[in-house]
Formats: C-alpha cells, structure tokens, sequence
C-alpha cells in the first residue's frame, strides 16, 4: 500500500465544479493556511461528490489522469518532509 498516494485536490479559485481523473481522493478546500480539515472523499461507482466542508462539486471525468483537473491546476502538491 505504501506505493499508492491518494491525490489531493484544493479549490483556490472558488469554482463551483471542478472535473479530476480520480474517484477517491483528498479535499483540502483552499491552500494553506486556508485550507479545510483534509477530507477523503470516494464517489464510488457514483460519477460526482460534494465535499461536505467547502461544497465544491467534483466530478468523475475518465479522460482525465488522476491527478488531472478541469480546470487546470487544482492538484495539491504536498510538500516533502524536510
């Protein structure tokens, strides 16, 4: 298990939907220090979730990588441990 990392994905921008590749991931809201209680989220065989923190709309989107969005740039890069 160690070799798989559960993307985490930030809504900055405040869009209402945002598209990613993935159907179990990490809500964070906005980047730090603004950021949410960090929230695993698995739609399922569902194709759409709402974070219960921060309300954005995530949608399934198969054309994407998992760590892909739509719009662009809604991946969070953790940073590494120093």
């Amino acid at each position: 298990m160690a070799g798989h990392v559960v993307p985490h994905f930030h809504n900055s921008a405040g869009v209402a939907k945002i598209a990613i590749g993935a159907r179990e991931f990490m809500c964070v809201g906005a980047l730090p220090p603004y950021d949410h209680p960090h929230v695993f989220l698995d739609m399922g065989s569902d194709d759409e979730i709402i974070c219960p923190y921060c309300s954005t709309l995530y949608t399934f989107d198969s054309h994407l990588h998992g760590t892909e969005s739509t719009p662009p740039g809604a991946l969070f890069e953790i940073p590494a441990a120093a």
